[in-house]
């Protein structure tokens, strides 16, 4: 028994150290890029693939070919990539969803390329470089370990990794080449890939999917590690490792035993679930609010056109047909990731799952071998399954709830990877289910016309989904979460909605998919598919049905017209491209469109000539057009109306005695608008191409119950609730150690302007962050009114009549001007229809730029923007984070003026601001924060007046 012991440790030492060569590899290249690298096992793979390639098909040395794949291929490999695919995403801004695609797709292009050149089969005569004994790959571990960690901690290029790990930008303004250490990362990690690869071939399965797919199980090693410590993921490889092979030698029996088998022969699929699900997320730093443009609107005839390809398989006969059946079925699949990922905007790795669940279900149904059901038709069965997998949707959306950017990526895929091993692996889902096509459905042709019918069924689910309230809601969370959430949407219930309407339409095209084959086939739902198929939309169009149909086309299509794997080549080769074309292909091929189009000459028609010739023959022609005023022009367009408000008198730097706020906001007069200056206003916006005032909306006509056209919160069924009033009382809050407030009490009245100053790091943000319930803090209570208010959410506290606007714009680019506003109201469950029109109006959003797309407008505009869709849920309490930043000064009279209307509305406004200026003209009552505590309150001219005599003094 001992002898037993020892040789399954020896065995479990040999796995556990090719486990920690990929936990190094995968740690050194996220710590030098921040990339987690999902193509580190598709390297592994190819360098296996070479290495065979040199001794097994050409007769080569075996030490020259490991030479040459681990120090030249596997480098180099590293190095171009990210020269060619790493780099332009930095430079780009390293937006993290579009970092992920790249990422999956270089290993999607890397499986697709080796099924190409060495085809699908497994290869079982992969040379041996290192001795079966555990030793030699042991010591290799230990010593590339050490080195690291040597070189991390003890040499100038360690210290210039810390720094680019710490702030990139920051390194790079210290004079550190960050492109260097992030190539030498690359190369690093591509090494230990390769080196893991030549490894773990002749002891395992060597063809283009199943290498891959167990390098990436191994994720675990590096996610328990948090992504940081080499001896943590050194220690945890060889855990796992050993006590997976010393599971080997339990036998289980009873009903369990095939479950609890699988679970001891995949200890490294346990680990990643528990490490993906349990433990914090890794990745926090790529939970950023992504880039988004305007959507671009499908071609007139699209759909028609669509349409036409769609019914044109009806000729089709025989194989062809047989074939197409198959299109449909994976376009509902794909569907799928619409909702989730090209709508929501959560990444979702784990749709194969659901897809395989779906199919497996149909069969066990239409078999009569689910556990307590009896037998169903095929159709029934199908829509029993889509219920019982719909709610299976909660074991990625729960983990999507506290979830984003690479932590979810991680739960989503080890989900996918979960379920494949111990569910699709277990006998009664490999013992040759079949499953019959519905009566009256037998044929291809018939079964088609069954496909294309569900697949109505589920485009129109999706436009629902993708449309209206529901749909701007879901454009909001993706487009900003934290925004969102502060707009009134309900993001954890709106994430898992997306999450289980995205397991449903992906179970019933895996069961459509299921009949088309007539079998249930457990190896067309493993996690390599997932990966796939989320490539294939990202790229194509996320947002996009008919990209979704053309992704389901274009890989069955490719894949049973050439030799397999071109299909996945090609979508790789797309993915990696994203960082040179951040907009898709489509957007590439309309740029490289527009550059080869010759360019157009315009002239005057004949009617125009004359019209010309007669105003330069006239006399005092020249006088009626001033020196230098621009040549007329054409109306301008909504984005070069979206420019800032028109400009007014700036507001004085001593605050005089307080007016009675205007009734409305009137337009001021053009005569008066004094010229921008550039040089005093750092963060003005750009001005229209043509250099013209852009036109503005009508002033918001007075109203006779309100000064801001109704627009304030006093247009709620009860005028008490109008009348709100914000309190804190003794709030701590505490980070890592450091107290960021320490016991602060503040009164935020209605009808009053409140506002907080104070140096960085004084307390300010995180003040407002425990109002607007974005921040929990460690003790104290935040009371709206009489009511205990801390521990809700900030979406509930929006309801409630809390708005608030943030300091980095929160607007949701791929929404209209409108929608943006629009959804304000919704949210705020508003039902008077012209609340939306009210707020556009007051802040000078009506007119042709209410219909223009968010993306690309100035930040004046934006500001506006952001404010008015606060002001369309009729708040009573409005919360302001330096309103006023990145605004000119003709931009920030006209805030001012909103501002005094809104609190003479009995709205209650607290302003966080560093402009002092705007705080003087502004501002009721002053607080001056230092070191987490309110050390003085009082009137403006008080309170600034000693702090300038302070500051005098000092």
């Amino acid at each position: 028994m001992s002898s037993l012991t020892w040789d399954l440790t020896l065995a479990g030492l040999s796995v556990g150290s090719a486990a920690a060569l990929t936990g190094v590899g995968l740690i050194v290249t996220y710590r030098a890029t921040g990339v987690l690298n999902f193509a580190h096992g598709a390297i592994a793979m190819v360098c296996a693939y070479v290495l065979r390639q040199w001794v097994v098909e050409w007769g080569r040395p075996l030490w020259a070919g490991a030479a040459l794949t681990l120090l030249v291929l596997a480098p180099g490999l590293g190095v171009v990539l990210e020269r060619l695919v790493f780099r332009p995403l930095s430079v780009l801004g390293a937006d993290p969803a579009q970092t992920l695609v790249a990422s999956i797709g270089v290993f999607v292009l890397l499986v697709g390329g080796a099924a190409l050149l060495w085809g699908p089969g497994a290869r079982d005569d992969a040379p041996e470089l290192v001795a079966a004994d555990p030793w030699g790959q042991l010591a290799i571990v230990l010593v590339l370990a050490l080195g690291v960690g040597a070189v991390i901690r003890r040499t100038r290029f360690g210290r210039e990794l810390r720094a680019v790990v710490d702030d990139r930008r920051l390194a790079v303004l210290g004079g550190i080449d960050a492109d260097r250490v992030a190539a030498a990362g690359w190369a690093f990690g591509s090494f230990t890939a390769g080196l893991t690869g030549v490894l773990l071939a002749p002891y395992v399965r060597l063809d283009p999917y199943g290498l891959p797919l167990l390098v990436m199980e191994v994720l675990a090693v590096a996610v328990a590690a948090r992504m940081r410590s080499l001896p943590v993921a050194v220690l945890v490889a060889l855990t796992i490792g050993v006590a997976q092979s010393q599971l080997t030698r339990l036998h289980p029996s009873g009903w369990g035993a095939p479950l609890l088998q699988a679970v001891g022969a995949n200890l490294f699929v346990v680990a990643l679930l528990i490490a993906s699900l349990v433990l914090p997320g890794v990745g926090t730093r790529d939970a950023l609010p992504r880039t988004a443009t305007a959507r671009v609107p499908t071609p007139p005839g699209a759909w028609i056109v669509a349409a036409v390809l769609f019914l044109l398989p009806l000729g089709f006969a025989g194989p062809d047909l047989h074939t197409s059946v198959q299109v449909p079925a994976l376009g509902v699949v794909l569907l799928s990731l619409v909702v989730v990922t090209g709508r929501g905007g959560q990444i979702s790795l784990g749709q194969a799952a659901y897809a395989g669940l779906g199919a497996l279900f149909t069969a066990l149904l239409a078999a009569g071998r689910f556990p307590g059901l009896p037998r169903l038709p095929e159709l029934a069965a199908l829509a029993l399954a889509v219920l019982l997998v719909a709610p299976l949707g909660l074991l990625t959306g729960w983990p999507a709830i506290t979830r984003r950017g690479l932590a979810l990526a991680l739960a989503t895929f080890a989900v996918g990877v979960g379920v494949s091993r111990f569910v699709f692996a277990q006998p009664y889902a490999t013992s040759g289910l079949t499953l019959d096509r519905p009566r009256g459905f037998d044929g291809d042709r018939a079964y088609y016309v069954l496909e294309l019918a569900l697949l109505t069924l589920a485009l129109l689910a999706t436009h629902a989904l993708r449309r209206g309230r529901t749909g701007r809601a879901l454009a909001a969370l993706r487009d900003h979460e934290q925004g969102a959430s502060a707009a009134g949407v309900r993001v954890p219930a709106l994430k898992l909605l997306a999450f289980v309407a995205g397991a449903a339409l992906a179970a019933l095209g895996g069961g459509m998919l299921a009949m088309g084959l007539r079998a249930f086939d457990p190896s067309a739902y493993d996690p390599v598919r997932s990966l796939l198929w989320f490539a294939a939309v990202t790229v194509l169009g996320a947002d996009s049905t008919l990209g979704a149909l053309a992704a389901a086309a274009l890989l069955v299509g490719l894949d049973a017209g050439a030799r397999g794997g071109v299909a996945a080549a090609l979508i790789g080769v797309l993915a990696v491209l994203v960082g040179r074309f951040p907009g898709g292909p489509y957007d590439a091929l309309r740029t490289l469109t527009e550059r080869l189009r010759p360019p157009r000459r315009t002239g005057l028609t004949p009617l125009g000539s004359r019209v010309r010739h007669r105003l330069r023959t006239t006399p005092g022609a020249q006088a009626q057009t001033p020196a230098g005023a621009p040549a007329p022009g054409p109306t301008p367009t909504p984005a070069q109306a979206s420019g800032p408000a028109p400009a007014e008198t700036p507001a004085p730097a001593s605050r005089p005695a307080r007016a009675p706020a205007p009734v409305g906001v009137p337009a001021p007069s053009p005569d008066a608008t004094p010229a921008p200056d550039h040089a005093t206003a750092p963060h003005h916006t750009a001005a229209p191409a043509n250099g013209a005032a852009p036109p503005q909306g009508p002033p918001a006509p007075p109203d006779r119950d309100s000064r801001t056209g109704g627009a304030g919160g006093n247009t709620r069924t009860n005028p008490a609730e109008g009348r709100g009033v914000l309190t804190a009382h003794d709030l701590h809050a505490r980070y890592d150690g450091f107290t960021a407030l320490a016991g602060v009490d503040l009164t935020v009245p209605p009808g009053r302007i409140t506002a907080i100053i104070g140096p960085n790091g004084a307390g300010k943000s995180t003040l407002f962050h425990c109002l607007a319930g974005t921040l929990r803090p460690t003790r104290g209570q935040v009371r709206h009114n009489a009511r205990n208010i801390t521990h809700l959410s900030p979406h509930t506290r929006t309801r409630l009549g809390i708005a608030r606007t943030f300091q980095q714009l929160a607007v949701f680019p791929t929404l209209t001007v409108t929608e943006n506003v629009r959804l304000g109201a919704e949210q705020g469950h508003i039902e008077d229809p012209s609340a939306t029109d009210r707020a556009l109006r007051l802040l000078r959003l009506d007119g042709p730029l209410r219909d223009a797309p968010a993306a690309g407008l100035p930040t004046g505009t934006l500001r506006r923007v952001e404010l008015a869709r606060a002001l369309a849920g009729t708040p009573s309490v409005l919360l302001l984070d330096e309103p006023a930043a990145g605004l000119d000064t003709a931009e920030v009279a006209a805030l001012a003026r909103v501002l005094r209307a809104l609190a003479a509305d009995g709205t209650a406004l607290l302003v966080v601001e560093h402009d002092l200026d705007l705080v003087a003209d502004l501002a009721d009552v002053v607080h001056v924060m230092t070191a987490g505590r309110i050390v003085a309150s009082g009137p403006p001219a008080h309170v600034l007046d000693t702090l300038d005599a302070r500051e005098t003094a000092v």
